[in-house]
């Protein structure tokens, strides 16, 4: 009985000290799983923590980017310069602060960059010879047929909503699209090389720009001449605008360029796509030329003049000896088209005959560059796809057509020194302006580099201001790091700023 109850006694102490194993274990387990589930909610509410106090930065130092971009367009607005340059307050960057608003005596720092969008190649205006110009800039290989058929295609694709719809075009890569990084180059030496179109190209170890670095479809300027007056339209204009224009001067006034005849032998030529085609225009059109054959000659008919004036040979005139006042006698010649074919005579010699009249031309190089300023070929209050000759950089008019790398330079060394003193640019202000901008186009062909031929190819493409920016405006925390930033691209041409585009990121 006795060993029946120890061998009880001791199975008992068994049981109970494996349940108090059992329980001690479970008690461990427990611990854990509630240290583990302390530890995550600890963890989570942490992270809430820190996504509330990441919220909060980004809201603050959002409305300090917002901040920064207000204070922007105000300095926009008050821009009054009839040019716009790097020169210019806007093109540096601005930095500025703000009240934090949550804490205290805790201030928020901004700093924006404003981007001339004239300084870029509109790709929904450019042709295909300077599409295919920013494509081999962009890395495309000069005698590839592939890039021709890629800038063809860009072409026919205008228009785009921005630059990087064309990544939707055929033949499209992402190099030419985003650009290069720079690569490390163990060998000494190297250096850009230059295509035989003029087209500067990066060498492999340099960094290359794509497309959307030197493209946009923002560029805009107003349709007005340096004074503010509308531009004429050659292909519109009625013969009385046309007789009311005068060259530039720089003087507020300049001389008449077209008489009434002039006026008139210019709309029945009219139909110009180019600015270059204007030094073709004939002083005498058709319509004129077949009113006055009959009438002109440029054989001698003297010695056959009859006193009684009934012999119609007397009635011709010899447009090779011929005087101011005798031409004027013609039916629609009046003097301006008298002197021009008197100057054209002395200048070429006599006519082989009366077609040859038709070679006079209407307007000298003078005159061109004169009202280059004033004129327009297409209707509209606002003109897109002007280069500012002011702010773009050498890479890109070194694109343009007439250009290279080395006029490309001429005119950025020309705006960046130091103006004559009798320039008006001196009118402004030291703290507004620095540098010799360029105030309109005609100026252009007081350079040595810029002959005319360059200047009347050039003509169609460049402008000396701009009415479109991109606006980057960057919230900054303490340690430098941008923590919001605002984009967004305006338009000045109205008498309000306008925001085409805009970005929060």
């Amino acid at each position: 009985m006795i060993a029946l109850t120890k061998r009880f006694s001791d199975t008992f102490y068994k049981a109970s000290k494996e349940q108090r194993g059992l329980s001690l274990v479970s008690t461990l387990w427990i611990l854990t799983i509630l240290s583990v589930l302390a530890a995550q909610l600890l963890y989570s509410i942490h992270i809430e923590q820190r996504t509330q106090r990441n919220f909060l930065d980004r809201a603050k130092f959002h409305y300090a980017a917002k901040a920064g971009f207000e204070w922007t367009l105000a300095v926009m607005r008050t821009d009054q310069t009839p040019f716009d340059s790097l020169g210019e307050n806007w093109a540096e960057p601005i930095q500025g602060q703000i009240d934090d608003g949550v804490q205290t005596g805790n201030l928020l720092n901004y700093q924006v960059t404003v981007t001339d969008e004239a300084s870029k190649i509109n790709i929904n205006s450019a042709d295909v010879g300077l599409i295919t110009n920013l494509l081999m800039q962009a890395g495309a290989p000069q005698d590839d047929p592939l890039t021709q058929e890629l800038a063809n295609a860009i072409v026919e694709g205008q228009p785009y909503r921005t630059v990087r719809d064309l990544a939707r075009v055929e033949g499209m890569t992402s190099q030419l699209l985003y650009g290069t990084q720079p690569v490390a180059n163990t060998q000494t030496g190297t250096t850009s090389s230059v295509t035989e179109t003029g087209v500067p190209q990066a060498t492999e170890t340099e960094a290359r720009p794509g497309l959307v670095d030197l493209a946009t479809i923002y560029s805009i300027d107003a349709s007005t001449d340096p004074d503010g007056e509308p531009l004429v339209n050659l292909n519109t204009a009625d013969e009385g605008q046309l007789t009311q224009l005068e060259t530039q001067t720089g003087q507020g006034g300049g001389q008449q360029v077209f008489s009434q005849a002039e006026a008139q032998s210019l709309t029945q030529q009219r139909d110009f796509s180019r600015f270059a085609e204007l030094m073709d225009i004939r002083a005498v059109s058709d319509e004129i030329f077949n009113s006055i054959q009959s009438r002109i000659t440029t054989e001698d008919t003297s010695e056959n003049r009859e006193d009684d004036g009934e012999n119609e040979e007397s009635e011709q005139i010899n447009i090779n000896t011929a005087d101011v006042e005798t031409l004027e006698s013609l039916d629609d010649i009046d003097v301006g088209i008298a002197e021009r074919i008197i100057d054209h005579r002395d200048a070429q010699g006599a006519f082989q005959n009366i077609d040859a009249i038709k070679d006079v031309r209407m307007l000298t190089q003078q005159e061109f560059i004169g009202i280059i300023d004033k004129i327009t070929l297409k209707d509209g209050e606002t003109r897109t796809g002007l280069i500012n000759v002011n702010t773009a950089p050498v890479e890109v008019l070194a694109l343009l057509p007439g250009m290279d790398p080395e006029k490309a330079q001429a005119i950025i060394t020309r705006r960046e020194q130091d103006p004559p003193d009798d320039s008006p640019v001196l009118s402004f202000t030291q703290e507004e302006i620095t540098g010799n901008p360029f105030m309109n186009i005609s100026q252009l062909s007081e350079m040595e580099e810029i002959d005319f031929n360059t200047f009347r190819e050039l003509a169609d493409w460049v402008t000396y201001r701009s009415h479109g920016y991109r606006i980057d405006a960057n919230g900054i925390d303490a340690a430098g790091k941008t923590i919001s930033t605002c984009i967004g691209v305006i338009d000045r041409t109205g008498s309000e700023v306008v925001v085409q585009y805009w970005r929060q990121d």
